[in-house]
């Protein structure tokens, strides 16, 4: 008999639940039940309900019903069978502990469905919370039956729990009726405006699934995603984002003023989120800025160091979608790391890997060990990292490729082998003075006792061939002696399509092959036929009187063959190359149709073309464009304007006083009345700097930083000798005379009009409270005159004190140097402290990097210096400046004709505009129409010479004479900008 264990046996002597199975009396007679112990109070459970203990509740999560041997043994009755006939009359706690279970499973509770649906509207927050789930997971398949709980799940939605309001809201979204759209317009809205920020992510979940149910409600939803792209919590972020590209990716702007927040707010968001947001911000970024690499970039930042794959395989197709080519390699050692994962992952980073390898080789070579073969490795991963390893191949490195290659010759694996064997075809292909070797080595494989290997050593062998032929006869007869051994059809046929081809080179063994051939015509492949009949037709027009017979033969055969191309064919080259009446001016072109010159084949990577898909997408995996994959857009001509993307600051946040800063961090960190513009008040006024520095997403930020600017007041000048302090109005007034006494400090000269500007290092989001701007003060650095003096300002914004603030690790570039500032042993809540490093930039505007450390945490910042700020100002009369300039001509002189505003006529503002844009000094001029300025570059010392020259009306005149042609070009740029503003 059928053993079962004693709960079971229990719930057969159950009463009936609501389906109306009769349950015996104590006379024997059935009385039909008319009441479910489901429906009773709790004070009315039936008696079975006690009876049931954990340790025989614990068979039903993994019931294995037990069969008895013997005589009597019957065909056993599986458990699931039992428990939907038994669950209709438990009460609720056995009920919900049954259908979770059998659903985490995989077995179908879908019985259950109107047992669970009663539960509904207990009082019960754990039975709730499960009947939720049950439902999630039944409520589209039984959707009559889930209709009748409408009401329930509204009174669900104003529950103080918020775990039952989501799941209300979840449960309500996945009832695919058009009829209660309605409802479910009106729960989301009200779920959007929840304080529960997993109600609100929950409110994000249910967009799609109302938009995919009724897309006439594209405009109301769009206001509701706009309303929460405006959280600030990292809960809603990832899950706005993907409601955002389900419905309404094409509009952009409602990310413009979200999209210093999104970044800030990335490093904080659950996995999920952060593919989430990457995807959509490289797309962003294709369509609001310039290609990185037709523009100066700022430097980079580390690859973030994430415990996710997935996360990776995002941010290392944003760096190739997005960054320089110069900074794409810094993501070469997360993908390499990636490979050490599971099978699975490794596919797809190698599918990525083997598309960027093809158009940067560099950033992989590093690592090439890393792509050797390990004998474990399925077979699908040892020829994606062949591919790697061919498209990694160079002059340098390919004879330990090749090493590599004769021993997985050897390997037991025959699609793998197959794979090799093309390998070093390609490798032959691309690299020239290997070729020789290469075609050797696949020669000598010719005698393989693996009819596989050969056959694929002829179809490469055949490839190379076609090269140099005429090197190779002896090559093309060897082949010609394995049509009797090799029965491979792709095999046979290249080796026919190569005498054929090159039937000159071996004009007596040609006809025997042919004969050979003939023979069995009727038994080949047809592949293989047709190659027959090619090169029947080819001795026919070059060895006619050995041939003409065999040709007229085969092509008889051919004739009557069953496959129609194989009679097409025959009919068409007999009517080519045997001249008839009928023929007529084809047969004179017989010989240039069939024997004309072939270019070779190019042995090209199948992922040659692939990077048109975005990279870690679906469409890459296949190579071939998926359902509801969006394009990746092309970078923009001219940039779009950048202000779409700044946001009003607060006027509290622009106050600098200390005890204003002492009123804010007296507040939470995070807290609720920070606002809007708490993640995104960097005054970064439009060119997207927030978050790269020390969070480790970079390129997608980089570029864009010489906007990124705010006037403020200059910071207090060092102290200065009485005898040699000049006015400002002093100054102005001596700028027309002609002074040769050189005593005059050039420095006074030149910053005397205008703020200096400010640009930010490390914003108080990312730096956890500390931030960080600096400037250039202009000054002569103390100590070393070719380093720019860069003073920076350091703002302690928490609640706590922050220690050991230092300079750690400086980066340079190639010749670059710094000099840290001392460090800052406390700084206090609320304070800010001001120091002055040094920076020999090498007159170059490249960044320097370093890290910014405190004693808990380790900022990594980078400075990037405006052309303007390279220089320092120079004192020469006006004949001199005429004699340098006379000296830098030709190539050292650019001029750009400028037309000037209105507001930008006047002596004053002229002057004030050119020196904003660089540190350059006045030179007196004679003329009323001209301006020269003069300024010579930190760390070569180079003359650079500056002159306007105003015409009639708003025309001028712009030259800047310098033997540093790049910082000219550069230059003349900034200032013409500074002086259209």
């Amino acid at each position: 008999m059928l053993s079962l264990p004693p709960v079971q046996k229990l719930l057969r002597q159950l009463p009936a639940g609501p389906a109306g199975r009769p349950k015996k009396t104590a006379g024997g007679d059935t009385a039909e039940e008319v009441t479910s112990p489901v429906l009773a109070t709790e004070a009315g459970q039936p008696a079975c309900y006690s009876a049931l203990r954990a340790d025989e509740l614990r068979p039903l999560a993994n019931p294995k019903p037990t069969v008895a041997t013997g005589p009597g043994a019957s065909h056993a009755v599986p458990c699931h069978d039992v428990l939907c006939r038994a669950v209709p009359c438990h009460p609720p706690g056995v009920t919900l502990f049954l259908s979770p279970q059998m659903i985490a499973r995989g077995k179908n509770a879908s019985d259950l469905f109107p047992a669970v649906v009663k539960n509904v509207a207990c009082k019960n927050i754990e039975v709730k919370k499960l009947v939720y789930v049950y439902l999630v997971r039944y409520a589209e398949e039984q959707q009559d039956l889930a209709l009748l709980s409408i009401s329930t799940f509204q009174r669900g939605l104003k529950d103080p729990n918020q775990l039952i309001r989501a799941s209300a809201l979840r449960v309500l979204s996945s009832i695919r009726v058009p009829i209660i759209v309605p409802i479910m317009m009106l729960a989301i809205k009200e779920a959007a405006s929840d304080m529960s920020p997993y109600v609100r992510k929950t409110a994000a979940h249910a967009i799609p699934k109302l938009y995919s149910l009724d897309s006439d409600q594209k405009d109301q939803l769009i206001e509701v995603i706009e309303k929460l792209l405006a959280d600030k919590t990292t809960l809603v972020a990832g899950s706005v984002v993907m409601a955002f590209e389900e419905v309404c990716p094409e509009r952009i702007d409602l990310i413009h003023k979200n999209y210093r927040k999104l970044c800030n707010l990335l490093i904080d968001v659950e996995e999920w989120g952060q593919v989430v947001i990457i995807n959509m911000l490289t797309r962003y970024a294709r369509t609001q800025f310039l290609s990185p690499n037709q523009n100066v970039s700022v430097g980079t930042s580390g690859c973030p160091r994430s415990v996710s794959s997935q996360v990776v395989m995002a941010v290392a197709q944003l760096y190739f979608h997005l960054a320089p080519k110069a900074e794409v390699g810094v993501i070469a050692k997360a993908l390499v790391r990636l490979l050490r994962s599971h099978s699975e992952v490794q596919y797809v980073v190698l599918q990525n890997v083997a598309t960027m390898s093809i158009k940067r080789r560099g950033m992989f070579e590093p690592y090439l060990k890393s792509f050797y073969i390990r004998s474990t490795d399925p077979t699908q991963i040892k020829i994606l990292k062949l591919e790697v390893l061919t498209n990694l191949a160079n002059e340098t490195n390919i004879s330990t490729i090749l090493r590599e290659f004769q021993t997985y010759i050897r390997s037991m694996d025959k699609d793998f082998v197959a794979a090799t064997i093309q390998a070093i075809g390609r490798c032959a292909t691309n690299i020239g003075k290997v070729r020789d070797t290469c075609l050797n080595g696949l020669v000598q494989l010719l005698s393989n006792r693996d009819e596989l290997v050969v056959a694929e050593s002829v179809v490469v062998i055949k490839k190379l061939l076609q090269m140099q032929p005429a090197q190779h006869s002896e090559i093309i007869k060897h082949m010609a002696k394995l049509t009797d051994n090799i029965q491979v059809p792709m095999a046979r046929a290249s080796i026919l399509w190569l005498i054929g081809e090159y039937c000159e080179h071996v004009p007596k063994i040609a006809p025997d092959v042919l004969r050979k051939m003939a023979k069995s015509f009727t038994n080949e492949e047809d592949i293989v036929k047709l190659q027959v009949i090619n090169l029947a037709a080819k001795l026919y027009l070059t060895n006619s009187k050995q041939s003409k017979l065999l040709t007229q033969y085969v092509l008889n055969l051919a004739k009557y063959d069953q496959n129609y191309d194989i009679r097409d064919r025959a009919r068409f080259i007999r009517q080519l190359i045997v001249p008839t009446e009928k023929s007529g001016a084809l047969n004179k072109y017989a010989k240039k149709l069939f024997l004309a010159q072939k270019p070779a084949p190019i042995l090209e990577s199948s992922f040659k073309d692939r990077d048109h898909f975005q990279l870690g997408s679906l469409s890459h995996l296949l190579n071939a464009k998926a359902v509801g994959y969006q394009e990746l857009p092309d970078w923009p001509d001219e940039a779009p304007d950048p202000s779409v993307r700044n946001v009003e600051v607060p006027e509290w946040t622009k106050c600098t006083s200390r005890e204003k800063r002492k009123e804010k961090v007296e507040k939470p960190f995070y807290s609720d009345s920070e606002g809007e513009s708490g993640p995104t008040e960097s005054a970064d006024s439009g060119e997207d700097l927030v978050a790269r520095k020390g969070v480790g997403w970079g390129p997608l930020w980089q570029g864009h930083q010489a906007g990124a600017t705010t006037m403020v007041t200059p910071p207090p000048p060092q102290p200065i000798p009485s005898s040699s302090i000049v006015s400002t109005s002093l100054v102005t007034d001596l700028e027309g005379l002609t002074l040769t006494d050189t005593s005059l400090a050039p420095a006074l000269l030149s910053p005397a009009f205008g703020a200096v500007r400010t640009y930010e290092l490390l914003h108080r989001m990312a730096g956890e409270g500390l931030s960080v701007e600096y400037c250039f003060s202009r000054r002569p650095f103390p100590g070393d005159p070719h380093m720019v003096a860069v003073q920076i300002q350091i703002s302690n914004n928490t609640d706590a004190e922050v220690k050991n603030l230092r300079v750690s690790e400086p980066k340079p570039l190639s010749g670059m140097r710094i000099q840290e500032f001392p460090e800052i042993e406390r700084l206090a809540p609320g304070d800010t402290a001001s120091v002055v490093m040094g920076i020999d930039f090498c007159d170059s505007t490249q960044a320097a990097n370093f890290q910014l450390c405190t004693h808990t945490r380790h900022f990594y910042v980078s400075i990037q210096p405006p052309v303007g700020e390279l220089m320092a100002p120079v004192f020469m009369s006006e004949n001199e400046f005429k004699k340098e300039q006379g000296k830098l001509t030709g190539m050292s002189e650019i001029t750009e004709k400028v037309t000037l505003p209105e507001k930008c006529r006047s002596d004053h503002t002229i002057v004030q505009q050119v020196t904003s844009a660089a540190n350059v000094g006045r030179v007196p001029c004679g003329a009323d129409n001209e301006y020269r300025f003069a300024a010579k570059t930190m760390t070569s010392g180079s003359l650079v010479l500056i002159t306007l020259e105003r015409r009639e009306g708003a025309a001028a005149q712009l030259t800047v004479n310098s033997e540093k042609m790049v910082i000219g070009t550069m230059l003349v740029k900034d200032i013409v900008q500074a002086l259209a503003q």
